[in-house]
């Protein structure tokens, strides 16, 4: 599951602001703002939460669910 933390942090690696992780996902900015908030991205519907890692993946983010909890990284430049 996608946290609001792994979106913040994401957002910070690519060096984006909300507004273009709306724009790049197709999700209204009031909706990033919410699923960046404590309220988190499980209130949001399935087909959001999809577009926004989507767009981050495209970017280049990994997102990563092991045992020292989520996280994320950047691709390696090839």
């Amino acid at each position: 599951m996608l946290t609001a933390a792994q979106i913040r942090a994401a957002r910070a690696l690519l060096g984006w602001s909300q507004p273009a992780l709306a724009k790049a996902s197709g999700v209204s900015l009031p909706t990033i703002v919410r699923m960046e908030s404590p309220v988190g991205p499980g209130r949001s519907s399935a087909a959001n939460v999809d577009a926004v890692r989507r767009a981050l993946e495209t970017a280049g983010v990994i997102f990563l669910d092991g045992d020292d909890g989520p996280g994320v990284r950047l691709k390696p430049n090839p």
